[in-house]
């Protein structure tokens, strides 16, 4: 369905919102001449088998506004159950990096949120060097929970229009609304582990395993580590073979 050009669509008990592409959704998000606010937030296959064993998850997931289809699976999902839908996978450190060139151009004040703090400050000295991203203010990840009211009182005084966590989920989605009730008027975007790839600490897929929608399985092969996580799409495939999606 339709609203305000926007198509939304249900996916087990999450509701996306579909785009063509990550240039659809970045004029979305800077539609009419103004930078939208809310929080964007990946959905993957992982994320959709998640939420129904933790309700507290999906709840925070459902209050969140820009919910898009990171996960290839996801995408087939919803052209399977929408038979008309013209959607693609938005990979999320793809997104952030437009978003960041977007920033840099429109002189939008750009707060960095997570990783190591080498990450962190590499992350800022590329995203200067390459888009001339006006950055005012930067918290690596590894900060205590007494240390979060500074931190937002921090991240008000800088005004940022933009503010991206890296943090993983859901820890990044939780820091975001705690800081989105204390600070409201920017837009959020929690990014995982996108500072460590953009900043070459982590080696991502090549573009024909991306194009394949293979990635996952190559960040497996990787990091073996993940293979827990990787069992929920085991889940998830069931669901979508047999039509419970």
């Amino acid at each position: 369905m339709e609203n305000n050009q926007v198509s939304y669509y249900k996916i087990r008990d999450i509701t996306l919102c579909g785009f063509r592409d990550r240039a659809e959704l970045i004029d979305y998000l800077f539609a009419d001449g103004r930078l939208k606010t809310g929080s964007l937030v990946a959905i993957n296959a992982e994320k959709i088998v998640s939420i129904e064993r933790d309700k507290a998850l999906k709840c925070l997931l459902d209050n969140m506004e820009y919910k898009y289809a990171d996960g290839i699976s996801i995408v087939r999902s919803i052209r399977s159950k929408y038979l008309r839908a013209e959607v693609n996978r938005i990979a999320g450190v793809d997104l952030w990096e437009d978003l960041m060139a977007r920033a840099g151009r429109e002189k939008m004040p750009v707060f960095l949120v997570g990783a190591r703090p080498e990450v962190l400050m590499k992350t800022e000295a590329q995203l200067r060097a390459r888009w001339q991203v006006l950055i005012v203010g930067r918290q690596h990840g590894y900060f205590t929970t007494d240390a979060q009211p500074a931190l937002f009182e921090h991240i008000r005084a800088s005004e940022a229009a933009i503010i991206t966590v890296a943090m993983g989920s859901p820890r990044q989605e939780i820091w975001i609304r705690e800081c989105q009730n204390f600070y409201p008027r920017a837009l959020y975007m929690g990014v995982g582990g996108t500072y460590d790839v953009f900043t070459g600490y982590v080696k991502r897929a090549p573009t024909a395993w991306q194009n394949l929608g293979l990635e996952w399985l190559y960040r497996l092969l990787i990091q073996p580590s993940r293979l827990q996580r990787h069992i929920k799409l085991l889940r998830y495939l069931s669901y979508h073979i047999s039509g419970r999606i």
